[in-house]
Protein backbone atom coordinates (compact mmCIF):
# COMPACT_ATOMS: atom_id res chain seq x y z
CA UNK A 1 0.00 0.00 0.00
CA UNK A 2 1.32 3.44 -0.75
CA UNK A 3 -0.02 6.96 0.21
CA UNK A 4 0.22 9.71 -2.38
CA UNK A 5 -1.54 12.62 -1.23
CA UNK A 6 -0.51 14.40 -4.80
CA UNK A 7 -1.24 11.84 -7.30
CA UNK A 8 0.08 12.85 -11.09
CA UNK A 9 -1.95 14.10 -13.15
CA UNK A 10 -2.85 12.31 -16.23
CA UNK A 11 -1.18 13.84 -19.15
CA UNK A 12 2.33 13.60 -16.68
CA UNK A 13 2.16 10.06 -16.59
CA UNK A 14 4.01 9.28 -19.95
CA UNK A 15 6.87 11.81 -19.09
CA UNK A 16 7.14 10.02 -15.70
CA UNK A 17 7.58 6.78 -17.11
CA UNK A 18 10.21 8.63 -19.55
CA UNK A 19 12.28 9.97 -17.01
CA UNK A 20 12.11 6.55 -15.12
CA UNK A 21 13.55 4.81 -17.77
CA UNK A 22 15.97 7.27 -18.21
CA UNK A 23 17.48 6.42 -14.73
CA UNK A 24 17.78 2.74 -15.33
CA UNK A 25 18.90 3.61 -18.97
CA UNK A 26 22.26 5.16 -17.52
CA UNK A 27 22.58 2.33 -15.02
CA UNK A 28 22.08 -0.49 -17.40
CA UNK A 29 24.19 0.85 -20.13
CA UNK A 30 26.80 1.70 -17.66
CA UNK A 31 27.78 -1.81 -17.49
CA UNK A 32 27.99 -3.13 -20.95
CA UNK A 33 30.16 0.21 -21.72
CA UNK A 34 32.97 -0.25 -19.30
CA UNK A 35 33.07 -3.55 -20.38
CA UNK A 36 34.49 -2.54 -23.57
CA UNK A 37 36.51 -0.15 -22.53
CA UNK A 38 37.94 -2.72 -19.77
CA UNK A 39 41.20 -3.24 -22.07
CA UNK A 40 41.65 0.84 -22.51
CA UNK A 41 41.82 1.14 -18.95
CA UNK A 42 44.07 -1.56 -18.11
CA UNK A 43 46.64 -0.47 -20.73
CA UNK A 44 46.08 3.83 -19.82
CA UNK A 45 46.36 2.84 -15.70
CA UNK A 46 48.78 0.19 -15.93
CA UNK A 47 46.27 -2.12 -14.09
CA UNK A 48 46.24 -5.76 -13.43
CA UNK A 49 43.25 -8.48 -13.99
CA UNK A 50 42.57 -8.12 -10.17
CA UNK A 51 42.42 -4.52 -11.11
CA UNK A 52 40.34 -4.46 -14.08
CA UNK A 53 37.86 -7.01 -12.04
CA UNK A 54 37.71 -4.42 -9.09
CA UNK A 55 36.49 -1.95 -11.51
CA UNK A 56 33.37 -3.86 -12.30
CA UNK A 57 33.21 -5.50 -8.71
CA UNK A 58 33.35 -2.57 -6.72
CA UNK A 59 30.56 -1.05 -8.51
CA UNK A 60 28.08 -4.41 -8.56
CA UNK A 61 29.44 -5.17 -4.42
CA UNK A 62 28.09 -1.77 -3.51
CA UNK A 63 24.75 -2.25 -5.68
CA UNK A 64 23.72 -5.38 -4.58
CA UNK A 65 24.25 -4.49 -1.16
CA UNK A 66 22.37 -1.34 -1.47
CA UNK A 67 19.32 -2.14 -2.95
CA UNK A 68 17.47 -3.17 -0.30
CA UNK A 69 18.18 -0.35 1.88
CA UNK A 70 17.78 2.25 -1.05
CA UNK A 71 14.02 0.69 -1.51
CA UNK A 72 13.28 0.84 2.39
CA UNK A 73 14.58 4.18 2.83
CA UNK A 74 12.20 5.71 0.13
CA UNK A 75 9.38 4.06 1.28
CA UNK A 76 9.74 5.74 4.63
CA UNK A 77 11.36 9.45 3.91
CA UNK A 78 9.94 9.57 0.02
CA UNK A 79 10.49 8.16 -2.97
CA UNK A 80 10.99 11.09 -5.17
CA UNK A 81 13.61 12.52 -2.45
CA UNK A 82 15.57 9.47 -2.25
CA UNK A 83 15.22 9.41 -6.07
CA UNK A 84 17.31 12.90 -7.05
CA UNK A 85 19.65 11.97 -4.53
CA UNK A 86 20.18 9.17 -6.35
CA UNK A 87 20.72 10.74 -9.86
CA UNK A 88 22.68 13.20 -8.47
CA UNK A 89 25.19 10.91 -7.13
CA UNK A 90 25.47 8.86 -10.11
CA UNK A 91 26.01 11.76 -12.01
CA UNK A 92 28.56 13.01 -10.20
CA UNK A 93 30.16 9.53 -9.86
CA UNK A 94 30.31 9.43 -13.70
CA UNK A 95 31.67 12.85 -13.70
CA UNK A 96 34.19 11.80 -11.15
CA UNK A 97 35.47 8.51 -13.03
CA UNK A 98 36.10 10.45 -15.92
CA UNK A 99 38.69 12.37 -14.88
CA UNK A 100 40.34 9.63 -12.06
CA UNK A 101 44.42 10.14 -12.02
CA UNK A 102 45.16 6.63 -11.15
CA UNK A 103 43.15 3.00 -10.91
CA UNK A 104 43.04 3.64 -7.15
CA UNK A 105 40.56 6.65 -7.85
CA UNK A 106 38.61 4.82 -10.13
CA UNK A 107 37.54 2.14 -7.80
CA UNK A 108 36.37 4.96 -5.38
CA UNK A 109 34.43 6.82 -7.79
CA UNK A 110 32.83 3.71 -9.39
CA UNK A 111 31.87 2.82 -5.80
CA UNK A 112 30.40 6.63 -5.35
CA UNK A 113 28.35 5.57 -8.48
CA UNK A 114 27.03 2.41 -7.60
CA UNK A 115 25.73 3.87 -3.96
CA UNK A 116 23.53 6.47 -6.34
CA UNK A 117 22.77 3.53 -8.68
CA UNK A 118 21.22 2.10 -5.95
CA UNK A 119 18.49 4.76 -5.22
CA UNK A 120 17.50 4.17 -9.10
CA UNK A 121 16.65 0.78 -9.71
CA UNK A 122 13.95 0.14 -6.77
CA UNK A 123 12.62 3.57 -6.11
CA UNK A 124 11.61 4.10 -9.80
CA UNK A 125 9.91 0.76 -9.89
CA UNK A 126 8.07 2.16 -6.80
CA UNK A 127 7.60 5.35 -8.46
CA UNK A 128 5.88 3.83 -11.30
CA UNK A 129 3.92 1.15 -9.37
CA UNK A 130 2.09 4.22 -7.41
CA UNK A 131 1.67 6.45 -10.63
CA UNK A 132 0.15 3.73 -12.84
CA UNK A 133 -2.28 2.30 -10.73
CA UNK A 134 -4.50 0.72 -13.20
CA UNK A 135 -3.18 -3.54 -13.43
CA UNK A 136 -2.99 -3.21 -17.25
CA UNK A 137 -1.68 0.61 -17.35
CA UNK A 138 0.88 -0.53 -15.06
CA UNK A 139 1.92 -3.75 -16.69
CA UNK A 140 2.31 -1.92 -20.11
CA UNK A 141 4.47 1.13 -18.17
CA UNK A 142 7.05 -2.01 -16.50
CA UNK A 143 6.91 -3.57 -19.94
CA UNK A 144 8.91 -0.20 -21.18
CA UNK A 145 10.73 0.22 -18.30
CA UNK A 146 12.30 -3.43 -19.37
CA UNK A 147 12.35 -2.76 -23.25
CA UNK A 148 14.46 0.10 -22.12
CA UNK A 149 16.75 -2.43 -20.16
CA UNK A 150 17.25 -4.32 -23.37
CA UNK A 151 17.63 -1.28 -25.49
CA UNK A 152 20.45 -0.48 -23.33
CA UNK A 153 22.44 -3.61 -22.97
CA UNK A 154 21.88 -3.88 -27.05
CA UNK A 155 23.45 -0.26 -27.41
CA UNK A 156 26.47 -0.27 -24.93
CA UNK A 157 28.75 -2.12 -26.33
CA UNK A 158 28.72 -0.15 -29.99
CA UNK A 159 28.18 3.44 -27.93
CA UNK A 160 31.08 2.30 -26.04
CA UNK A 161 33.20 0.98 -28.92
CA UNK A 162 32.49 4.18 -30.93
CA UNK A 163 33.40 6.48 -27.77
CA UNK A 164 36.68 4.43 -26.97
CA UNK A 165 38.27 4.48 -30.32
CA UNK A 166 37.12 7.90 -31.28
CA UNK A 167 37.85 9.96 -28.01
CA UNK A 168 39.20 7.37 -24.94
CA UNK A 169 37.56 5.47 -21.94
CA UNK A 170 37.01 8.46 -20.10
CA UNK A 171 34.37 9.28 -22.66
CA UNK A 172 32.05 6.10 -21.67
CA UNK A 173 31.35 8.20 -18.56
CA UNK A 174 31.01 11.28 -19.87
CA UNK A 175 27.77 10.05 -21.87
CA UNK A 176 25.56 9.68 -18.06
CA UNK A 177 26.04 13.25 -17.02
CA UNK A 178 23.51 14.94 -19.31
CA UNK A 179 21.02 12.15 -19.28
CA UNK A 180 21.23 12.32 -15.10
CA UNK A 181 21.20 16.21 -14.94
CA UNK A 182 18.13 16.22 -17.24
CA UNK A 183 16.29 13.36 -15.51
CA UNK A 184 16.96 15.26 -12.35
CA UNK A 185 15.49 18.42 -13.36
CA UNK A 186 12.33 16.39 -14.84
CA UNK A 187 11.70 14.96 -11.61
CA UNK A 188 11.94 17.66 -9.44
CA UNK A 189 9.06 19.37 -11.86
CA UNK A 190 6.97 16.62 -12.55
CA UNK A 191 7.30 13.10 -9.91
CA UNK A 192 5.19 13.64 -7.04
CA UNK A 193 5.89 12.87 -3.91
CA UNK A 194 5.12 9.03 -2.47
CA UNK A 195 5.38 7.00 0.97
CA UNK A 196 4.45 3.58 1.83
CA UNK A 197 1.73 3.20 4.96
CA UNK A 198 3.67 0.73 6.58
CA UNK A 199 7.75 0.85 6.79
CA UNK A 200 9.56 -1.28 7.97
CA UNK A 201 12.44 -0.26 10.68
CA UNK A 202 16.15 0.19 10.02
CA UNK A 203 18.33 -2.31 10.08
CA UNK A 204 21.96 -1.49 10.25
CA UNK A 205 23.59 -4.40 11.68
CA UNK A 206 21.45 -6.57 8.76
CA UNK A 207 22.95 -3.93 6.14
CA UNK A 208 26.75 -4.43 7.60
CA UNK A 209 26.84 -8.07 7.55
CA UNK A 210 25.38 -8.41 3.97
CA UNK A 211 28.24 -6.11 2.46
CA UNK A 212 31.00 -7.96 5.33
CA UNK A 213 29.65 -11.28 3.38
CA UNK A 214 29.82 -9.93 -0.23
CA UNK A 215 33.33 -8.34 0.20
CA UNK A 216 35.03 -10.47 1.89
CA UNK A 217 33.81 -13.30 -0.33
CA UNK A 218 34.68 -11.61 -3.57
CA UNK A 219 38.10 -10.26 -2.25
CA UNK A 220 38.70 -13.84 -1.64
CA UNK A 221 38.27 -15.01 -5.05
CA UNK A 222 40.21 -11.46 -6.59
CA UNK A 223 43.16 -11.66 -4.57
CA UNK A 224 43.30 -14.71 -4.76
CA UNK A 225 45.99 -15.73 -7.30
CA UNK A 226 47.69 -13.28 -5.90
CA UNK A 227 47.64 -14.52 -2.23
CA UNK A 228 47.26 -18.26 -2.96
CA UNK A 229 44.13 -20.18 -3.33
CA UNK A 230 45.43 -21.89 0.19
CA UNK A 231 46.65 -18.73 1.36
CA UNK A 232 46.11 -17.55 5.48
CA UNK A 233 44.85 -14.63 3.45
CA UNK A 234 42.40 -16.41 1.23
CA UNK A 235 41.36 -18.82 3.91
CA UNK A 236 40.32 -15.80 6.35
CA UNK A 237 38.23 -14.09 4.51
CA UNK A 238 36.50 -17.22 3.06
CA UNK A 239 36.01 -18.18 6.77
CA UNK A 240 34.84 -14.27 7.62
CA UNK A 241 32.00 -14.75 4.57
CA UNK A 242 30.89 -17.71 5.95
CA UNK A 243 30.62 -16.26 9.69
CA UNK A 244 28.99 -13.17 8.42
CA UNK A 245 26.21 -15.35 6.23
CA UNK A 246 25.59 -17.62 9.17
CA UNK A 247 25.39 -14.40 11.41
CA UNK A 248 23.21 -12.65 8.94
CA UNK A 249 20.91 -15.43 9.25
CA UNK A 250 20.46 -15.83 12.93
CA UNK A 251 20.18 -12.09 13.69
CA UNK A 252 17.23 -11.95 10.23
CA UNK A 253 15.39 -14.95 11.81
CA UNK A 254 15.09 -13.17 14.97
CA UNK A 255 14.01 -9.93 13.72
CA UNK A 256 9.87 -9.50 13.40
CA UNK A 257 11.13 -6.90 10.46
CA UNK A 258 13.79 -7.76 9.00
CA UNK A 259 16.25 -6.22 5.99
CA UNK A 260 16.61 -9.49 3.66
CA UNK A 261 13.27 -11.82 4.61
CA UNK A 262 14.58 -15.67 4.76
CA UNK A 263 10.94 -16.59 5.19
CA UNK A 264 10.74 -15.86 1.36
CA UNK A 265 12.93 -18.86 0.69
CA UNK A 266 10.44 -21.20 1.83
CA UNK A 267 8.71 -20.98 -1.53
CA UNK A 268 10.96 -23.31 -3.92
CA UNK A 269 9.87 -21.17 -6.30
CA UNK A 270 11.36 -18.16 -4.83
CA UNK A 271 14.30 -20.22 -3.73
CA UNK A 272 14.83 -22.00 -7.13
CA UNK A 273 14.87 -18.04 -9.27
CA UNK A 274 17.11 -16.78 -6.93
CA UNK A 275 19.77 -19.57 -7.43
CA UNK A 276 18.68 -19.07 -11.12
CA UNK A 277 19.28 -15.24 -11.06
CA UNK A 278 22.80 -15.93 -9.55
CA UNK A 279 23.89 -18.48 -11.70
CA UNK A 280 22.53 -16.79 -15.14
CA UNK A 281 24.13 -13.14 -13.94
CA UNK A 282 27.38 -14.94 -12.90
CA UNK A 283 27.26 -16.10 -15.98
CA UNK A 284 26.76 -13.36 -17.52
CA UNK A 285 29.04 -11.26 -16.02
CA UNK A 286 31.98 -13.52 -16.56
CA UNK A 287 31.26 -13.64 -20.20
CA UNK A 288 31.44 -9.86 -21.10
CA UNK A 289 34.60 -9.45 -18.48
CA UNK A 290 36.26 -12.25 -20.01
CA UNK A 291 34.95 -11.90 -23.69
CA UNK A 292 35.57 -8.22 -24.21
CA UNK A 293 39.72 -8.67 -23.09
CA UNK A 294 39.68 -11.83 -25.27
CA UNK A 295 38.63 -9.84 -28.66
CA UNK A 296 40.40 -6.62 -27.88
CA UNK A 297 43.84 -8.37 -25.93
CA UNK A 298 44.10 -11.45 -28.42
CA UNK A 299 42.02 -11.32 -31.35
CA UNK A 300 43.26 -7.30 -32.01
CA UNK A 301 40.31 -6.20 -32.47
CA UNK A 302 39.04 -1.88 -31.98
CA UNK A 303 36.66 -1.83 -29.26
CA UNK A 304 34.35 -0.63 -31.93
CA UNK A 305 34.74 -3.71 -33.69
CA UNK A 306 34.28 -5.95 -30.36
CA UNK A 307 31.16 -3.86 -29.65
CA UNK A 308 29.79 -5.22 -33.16
CA UNK A 309 30.89 -8.99 -32.42
CA UNK A 310 28.52 -8.55 -29.23
CA UNK A 311 25.13 -7.54 -31.69
CA UNK A 312 23.80 -10.92 -32.11
CA UNK A 313 23.76 -11.65 -27.85
CA UNK A 314 22.45 -8.01 -27.32
CA UNK A 315 20.04 -8.85 -30.28
CA UNK A 316 19.04 -12.15 -28.70
CA UNK A 317 18.37 -10.53 -25.36
CA UNK A 318 15.84 -7.31 -26.96
CA UNK A 319 13.71 -9.56 -29.52
CA UNK A 320 13.37 -12.47 -26.93
CA UNK A 321 12.73 -10.60 -23.46
CA UNK A 322 9.17 -9.21 -24.82
CA UNK A 323 8.35 -13.22 -26.28
CA UNK A 324 9.28 -14.82 -23.08
CA UNK A 325 7.41 -12.27 -20.74
CA UNK A 326 4.48 -13.68 -23.08
CA UNK A 327 5.65 -17.38 -22.70
CA UNK A 328 5.71 -17.02 -19.04
CA UNK A 329 1.87 -15.00 -18.48
CA UNK A 330 0.50 -18.46 -20.56
CA UNK A 331 2.80 -21.39 -19.66
CA UNK A 332 4.58 -20.66 -16.59
CA UNK A 333 8.46 -19.62 -15.71
CA UNK A 334 9.98 -23.18 -16.67
CA UNK A 335 9.77 -23.53 -20.14
CA UNK A 336 11.82 -20.14 -20.32
CA UNK A 337 13.89 -21.19 -18.09
CA UNK A 338 14.72 -24.22 -19.55
CA UNK A 339 15.05 -23.08 -23.11
CA UNK A 340 17.60 -20.40 -21.26
CA UNK A 341 19.75 -22.65 -19.60
CA UNK A 342 19.93 -25.19 -22.38
CA UNK A 343 21.15 -21.95 -24.94
CA UNK A 344 23.71 -20.76 -22.63
CA UNK A 345 25.12 -24.15 -21.62
CA UNK A 346 25.25 -25.03 -25.60
CA UNK A 347 26.95 -21.62 -26.07
CA UNK A 348 29.63 -22.03 -23.64
CA UNK A 349 29.82 -26.25 -24.49
CA UNK A 350 30.87 -24.88 -28.25
CA UNK A 351 33.39 -22.16 -27.35
CA UNK A 352 35.02 -24.81 -24.33
CA UNK A 353 35.35 -27.83 -27.35
CA UNK A 354 36.56 -25.97 -30.12
CA UNK A 355 38.85 -23.48 -28.50
CA UNK A 356 39.98 -19.16 -28.58
CA UNK A 357 40.31 -19.49 -32.27
CA UNK A 358 36.55 -19.97 -34.03
CA UNK A 359 35.94 -18.30 -37.34
CA UNK A 360 33.24 -15.48 -36.99
CA UNK A 361 30.80 -17.48 -37.78
CA UNK A 362 31.04 -19.49 -35.10
CA UNK A 363 31.40 -16.70 -32.54
CA UNK A 364 28.69 -15.32 -33.50
CA UNK A 365 26.79 -18.42 -33.20
CA UNK A 366 28.25 -18.85 -29.57
CA UNK A 367 27.19 -15.04 -28.60
CA UNK A 368 23.65 -15.34 -30.79
CA UNK A 369 23.27 -18.61 -28.13
CA UNK A 370 24.16 -16.63 -24.93
CA UNK A 371 21.79 -13.42 -25.96
CA UNK A 372 19.04 -16.27 -26.56
CA UNK A 373 19.56 -17.63 -23.46
CA UNK A 374 19.91 -14.84 -21.36
CA UNK A 375 17.02 -13.26 -22.99
CA UNK A 376 14.54 -16.18 -22.00
CA UNK A 377 15.81 -15.86 -18.31
CA UNK A 378 15.39 -12.68 -17.53
CA UNK A 379 11.31 -11.93 -17.39
CA UNK A 380 10.95 -16.03 -15.65
CA UNK A 381 13.58 -14.63 -12.78
CA UNK A 382 10.94 -11.67 -12.11
CA UNK A 383 8.28 -13.48 -12.14
CA UNK A 384 9.41 -16.25 -9.53
CA UNK A 385 10.12 -13.26 -6.95
CA UNK A 386 6.44 -11.63 -7.04
CA UNK A 387 4.72 -14.63 -8.22
CA UNK A 388 2.12 -15.76 -5.73
CA UNK A 389 3.30 -13.47 -3.06
CA UNK A 390 0.70 -10.93 -1.33
CA UNK A 391 0.77 -7.68 -3.02
CA UNK A 392 2.29 -5.94 0.16
CA UNK A 393 4.90 -8.19 -0.07
CA UNK A 394 6.01 -8.02 -3.52
CA UNK A 395 8.80 -4.90 -3.68
CA UNK A 396 10.91 -6.72 -1.24
CA UNK A 397 10.82 -9.93 -3.18
CA UNK A 398 11.77 -8.08 -5.87
CA UNK A 399 14.42 -5.92 -4.13
CA UNK A 400 15.89 -9.44 -3.24
CA UNK A 401 15.61 -10.75 -6.46
CA UNK A 402 17.13 -7.84 -7.73
CA UNK A 403 20.04 -7.70 -5.28
CA UNK A 404 20.29 -11.81 -6.60
CA UNK A 405 21.45 -10.83 -9.93
CA UNK A 406 24.36 -8.15 -8.90
CA UNK A 407 25.61 -10.50 -6.45
CA UNK A 408 25.51 -13.46 -9.27
CA UNK A 409 27.46 -10.54 -11.68
CA UNK A 410 30.24 -9.77 -9.27
CA UNK A 411 30.65 -13.87 -8.49
CA UNK A 412 31.28 -13.90 -11.94
CA UNK A 413 33.43 -11.58 -12.67
CA UNK A 414 35.59 -12.63 -10.02
CA UNK A 415 35.50 -16.48 -10.80
CA UNK A 416 36.44 -16.04 -14.16
CA UNK A 417 38.32 -13.13 -13.91
CA UNK A 418 40.50 -15.02 -11.33
CA UNK A 419 40.71 -18.08 -13.37
CA UNK A 420 42.72 -15.74 -16.23
CA UNK A 421 44.72 -14.29 -13.78
CA UNK A 422 45.69 -17.76 -12.22
CA UNK A 423 47.11 -18.93 -15.72
CA UNK A 424 50.28 -18.66 -16.34
CA UNK A 425 50.88 -15.18 -18.09
CA UNK A 426 47.34 -14.05 -17.23
CA UNK A 427 46.09 -12.32 -20.01
CA UNK A 428 48.27 -13.31 -22.93
CA UNK A 429 48.56 -15.38 -26.14
CA UNK A 430 49.21 -18.74 -26.12
CA UNK A 431 48.59 -21.85 -24.89
CA UNK A 432 48.47 -20.72 -20.87
CA UNK A 433 45.44 -18.10 -21.72
CA UNK A 434 43.94 -21.11 -23.98
CA UNK A 435 43.85 -23.50 -20.98
CA UNK A 436 42.34 -20.69 -18.81
CA UNK A 437 39.74 -19.61 -21.44
CA UNK A 438 38.52 -23.48 -21.76
CA UNK A 439 38.25 -23.20 -18.06
CA UNK A 440 36.00 -20.40 -17.90
CA UNK A 441 34.06 -22.12 -20.35
CA UNK A 442 33.27 -24.60 -18.74
CA UNK A 443 32.18 -22.62 -15.93
CA UNK A 444 29.84 -20.71 -17.38
CA UNK A 445 28.64 -24.28 -18.72
CA UNK A 446 27.94 -25.34 -15.05
CA UNK A 447 26.15 -21.90 -14.26
CA UNK A 448 23.98 -23.12 -17.18
CA UNK A 449 23.19 -26.82 -16.46
CA UNK A 450 22.74 -25.08 -12.90
CA UNK A 451 19.92 -22.68 -14.44
CA UNK A 452 18.39 -25.98 -16.17
CA UNK A 453 18.50 -28.47 -13.25
CA UNK A 454 17.31 -25.81 -10.49
CA UNK A 455 14.44 -24.96 -13.08
CA UNK A 456 12.64 -28.69 -13.40
CA UNK A 457 13.22 -29.26 -10.14
CA UNK A 458 11.88 -26.17 -8.24
CA UNK A 459 8.74 -24.98 -10.74
CA UNK A 460 6.64 -27.44 -11.03
CA UNK A 461 3.46 -28.82 -9.03
CA UNK A 462 5.81 -29.11 -5.83
CA UNK A 463 6.92 -25.59 -6.07
CA UNK A 464 3.73 -24.20 -6.53
CA UNK A 465 1.99 -26.18 -3.74
CA UNK A 466 5.38 -24.24 -1.41
CA UNK A 467 4.83 -20.77 -2.88
CA UNK A 468 1.02 -21.27 -2.20
CA UNK A 469 2.02 -22.20 1.56
CA UNK A 470 4.66 -19.07 1.56
CA UNK A 471 1.85 -16.76 0.57
CA UNK A 472 -0.74 -18.17 3.59
CA UNK A 473 2.11 -17.58 5.66
CA UNK A 474 2.51 -14.04 5.44
CA UNK A 475 -1.38 -13.09 4.32
CA UNK A 476 -2.17 -14.52 8.20
CA UNK A 477 0.14 -11.93 8.90
CA UNK A 478 -1.96 -8.93 7.03
CA UNK A 479 -4.99 -10.17 8.81
CA UNK A 480 -3.19 -9.83 12.01
CA UNK A 481 -1.80 -6.88 11.51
Amino acid sequence: MIDSPHPAPAQHKPLILAICCMSILIVSLDTTILNVALPSIKRDLHASVAGAQWTIDAYLLVLGSLLLLAGSTADRIGRRRVFQLGLSVFTLGSLLCSVAPSLGWLIAFRMLQAAGGSMLNPVALSIISNTFTDGRERARAIGVWSGVVGISIASGPIIGGALVDGIGWRSVFWINVPIGIAALALARRFVPESHALKVRRPDPIGQLLIIAFLASLVYAIIEAPTNGWGGPITIGCFAASLACLAGLIRYELGRSEPLLELRFFRSAPFSGGSIVAVSAFAAFGGFLFFNTLYLQDIRGFSALRAGLFLLPMAGAMFVLGPVSGYLVSRRGPRPSLTIGGVSLSLAALLFALWGSHLPDGRLFLGYGLIGVGLGMMNAAITNTAVSGMPRSQAGVASATTATTRQIGQALGVAIVGSVLASGAGGITPGSAFTSSARTSWWIIFCFGLIVLLVARTTMGSWGRETAARTAVLFGAEEEQA
